[in-house]
This record gives structure tokens, sequence and C-alpha cells, in this order.
């Protein structure tokens, strides 16, 4: 596959390839500044610690609250994170969050069989009470009876304020609430630090993976690591994400079909013009332009000191390996899960389930560097973004696709010649580097970047942000 024949469908003729480039020459000053540590400009994470006026939990709460999550692995791990909140918010006794682990990804490990159960209760006890299950009450014909939670469906992007009136009348009314749908059921944006950092607490420090996920991700990292750095790439082309952003025209007949008819189906219904999403930069970079663009604007640094390691998301490349040829020509030493852990470690775990991606999580979060080929709708790529900067401002590269795109059309227009798009391409890649403390704008969210709110410095100008001491 090239761009010329992938973009037949749609435009309705041929364009260049592009894929004879060869661009080896050297880009110093973006390898310079992937080698250097990041600045942190006296910043560090500080969630771990507590404001001193924030009390423990009572023995005796208002009640037990129940949710159900949904969605993917991440997006289900802020549910997790907004779960422990609306506890706190409301002095609840949180009943382990059930996951939806069974509707998509037919597994039915449910939170016991992800995360580490025991250090989630135990890291949190300061927060809020936390159960594995609704107590028994009493017994009716011979039976043991458990309270009957009360469902209610809570509003998107809900203020604490909702929890303290509605939620809370409901839960002592009858003991115990349900909220589902459980995504999105808390406004991110809250001025309560406190607040916040719980947030943090939960996602960076409370939600550990099982231990046999975490020790296969190391045996991985460890494997890669010794063939030097690696980057790790999150290439998010799959049937759903394009389906959604209305990038069709570069697939055949057929599968523009596919996608529609899956827009359709699970979407809501909008016009959308394949050149005007691209040029916004609404469709993600093919694997392809992957290779062309986002990885040579870093050259230098690939092919001296990393050791390439690639992420599917469910491993679902839509249009198949015609799309990922070129990448996989670029650069051979591509690896997944599947190609580091032996079969053995893989069906130790069943990874096929939440399992899997809770181990591209991990190698992920452990890259030198990692680069998504589009954050827009991904709750993995922006959560390990969030992930990285809190565990030590790491590195990652966002592609400006908003700048990639005219380039990569005017070339393949014929009205760019190699040298130029070289220059423009490496102009367009100096500015995604994502690293050390930085303000967050739309639509950037607090998973994405949790600065300034999880983090402390000894001198900060605002009292609140300045560290309380070790932490």
């Amino acid at each position: 596959m090239n761009l010329g024949s992938s973009f037949e469908v749609g435009h309705g003729n041929e364009h260049n390839s592009l894929t004879h480039l060869t661009y080896q020459e050297t880009t110093q000053l973006v390898a310079d500044r992937l080698r250097s540590s990041t600045p942190s400009l006296g910043w560090r994470s500080s969630a771990a610690s507590r404001n001193p006026e924030w009390s423990p939990p009572p023995e005796r709460t208002n009640g037990y609250l129940l949710v159900r999550c949904n969605g993917g692995l991440n997006q289900q791990r802020g549910a997790i994170c907004n779960a422990v909140l609306a506890a706190r918010i409301m002095n609840a006794t949180l009943v382990l969050p059930a996951l939806d682990t069974n509707s998509f990804w037919h597994d039915k490990s449910g939170f016991s069989g992800i995360y580490d159960v025991r250090h989630f209760i135990t890291s949190l006890a300061n927060d809020v009470k936390v159960v594995t299950t609704l107590p028994l009450v009493g017994v009716v014909y011979k039976q043991h009876r458990r309270i009957k939670p009360f469902q209610l469906r809570p509003p998107r992007n809900a203020l604490p304020n909702w929890y303290e009136t509605v939620a809370l009348a409901k839960m002592k009314e009858h003991g115990a609430i349900l909220l589902s749908p459980f995504s999105h059921r808390l406004a991110e944006e809250l001025d309560n630090l406190d607040y916040q950092r719980l947030r943090c607490r939960v996602n960076y420090h409370a939600l550990r993976f099982r231990e046999d996920v975490m020790s296969l991700s190391s045996k991985i990292v460890a494997r890669l690591r010794a063939e030097g750095q690696f980057l790790a790439i999150h290439l998010r082309f799959e049937m759903d994400m394009l389906a959604f952003a209305g990038c069709t025209d570069i697939f055949t007949v057929a599968e523009q079909a596919m996608l529609v008819k899956y827009r359709m189906e699970n979407f809501a219904e909008k016009t959308l013009h394949y050149t005007d999403r691209r040029l916004i930069g609404k469709c993600p970079l093919t694997p392809e332009e992957v290779s062309l663009g986002a990885l040579r604007g870093v050259t230098i640094f690939v092919y001296m000191y990393m050791y390439m390691y690639i992420f599917f998301f469910k491993g679902d490349i839509f249009g198949g390996e015609r799309f990922m040829d070129p990448l996989r020509k670029f650069f051979p030493r591509l690896k997944t899960r599947k190609t580091v852990a032996t079969a053995d470690e893989l069906n130790r775990i069943s990874t096929e389930g939440l399992l899997g991606p809770a181990v591209d999580y991990m190698v992920c979060l452990l890259s030198d560097i990692f680069m998504p080929t589009f954050e827009g709708p991904s709750n993995f790529a922006n959560n390990l973004l969030g992930h990285r900067l809190y565990n030590g401002f790491h590195k990652s590269i966002i592609p400006d696709r908003r700048a990639l795109a005219p380039i990569f059309m005017k070339m393949e227009e014929g009205s760019l010649d190699q040298g130029e798009f070289k220059e423009r391409v490496k102009a367009a890649m100096r500015t995604t580097l994502v690293a050390g403390p930085h303000t967050r704008v739309e639509p950037e969210s607090f998973y994405t970047n949790p600065w300034p709110e999880c983090f402390c410095k000894p001198h900060a100008a605002r009292k609140s942000y300045q560290c309380p001491g070790p932490i």
C-alpha cells in the first residue's frame, strides 16, 4: 500500500507514492531534546500526601455506593476514580466497582481479575471505606438477604452538589444506591484541590494491576531494554474510531460502506467531510503517515537509540496489512506483546480480554518515549499521557495532525518536492514534545494533564501548591 493507492477511493485518481523516500538525515535539535532530561521546574507529584485537615472516613457512613462502569479499560479507570470521589463527597461506603468486562471484551474477570483488590482498599483507607460486596442484613425464607440498592442514572458531568443532594437523599432513604451507567458522571474541572488529588491518588497509586500482569509487563520491558531505549506507539486505527471521526475516503468502496453502516448504528447522525476533518486534525495518522512523517521527524533518535515497540488497541487495524506494510518496511523491528512475550506467558494470564490492554498500558507507561497517533477520543492514550507526567514528566510525542495534514496532502498532489517535504515535516514535529509542566487547555482533560493540582513545589506562589514536606 502507498499513499497514492490508499487515497484512490473517494478521490478518484492516483497520486505520487511517498514510500520511496529515505529521509535519514540527522535532526540534532530534536535528538538533543529527546535525550535530555525534562525540566521539572521544581515540581513533583504530590497526590500521595494528604492535607492535614483531610479526615479519615468515619466508622459509620451514610450508606453504600455501587457503580457500574462502562467502556474500555481506561474509560472504566476514570469511572473508578470518580466513584471513589463520589463516595468521599457523600461520606459513603464504596462497594468494589462493577466493570463492564463482558459486553465488548467477552471478559468476565471483574475488578478482582484485573486489579490488586487488597492494595486498592488499603491505599484508600484514609479516604473512603471500601468493601467487596454489600453486607447481609437478614434471613428471608431461610436465605440470606442483602440490601437492595436504589438505581439512579447520574447526569453527565454532574457537579458535586448533585451527589450531596439528590444521590445522598436516595442513599439515606434506601441504605444503598447503584449509579449506572457510570462513565463521565462527575465533572472533571473542580476547584477543590483535595478532590482532584484524591482522583490522582486513586489513578496513580491505588489502581495497581494484579501481580501477574505487572510481572509480565516487567519482563517485556526488560527484554526491550536489553536492546536499548525504546519508543512505544499507540496506533489508533480501528473501525469504531474511524467511523466516529468520519475518516472514510482512504478505504475501498466496500470498507467505506462498513464504516458508514457502523457509524449509523452506533453514533448520532452527522454529515462529515473527510478532507475537512483531516485538515483540522480529526483524522488519525495512518500507519504510513506515522513512518513517513511523525517518526522521521525524530529520525536520529529512532535510528541510533531506539528499539521500536508498537501497540495495537485490541490488534484490529482496519484495512488490514496493506496499511501496515509501509510501516513494517521502514521499521522492521516492530514489536507487540505477542511477539515479545512467550506463548506460555500470554496463556497464563489470558491477555485477549482486558488484561491484554493492561499489559500494553504498563509497557507504554514504562517506555522511554510514548507516542499516540490519535489521542482524540482515546482514553488509553489520554490516561497514559497524564500518568507519564505524574511519574516524573516522562517524555511523550503528540504529532500535530493539523500541521501535518496539509503537508501530506500537498505531497500527494505532487506540489512538494522531497526536500521541502522533509523540512516541513521536521518543522511540524519540533513543537510536539510533551513532557514538563504545562497549562491544561481544552480539549486536554484533567486525566491527560493533572498539573498543577496533583503536583507541588517547595516555593510555589500559591500556598496550596507548596509541598508540605517529604513525600
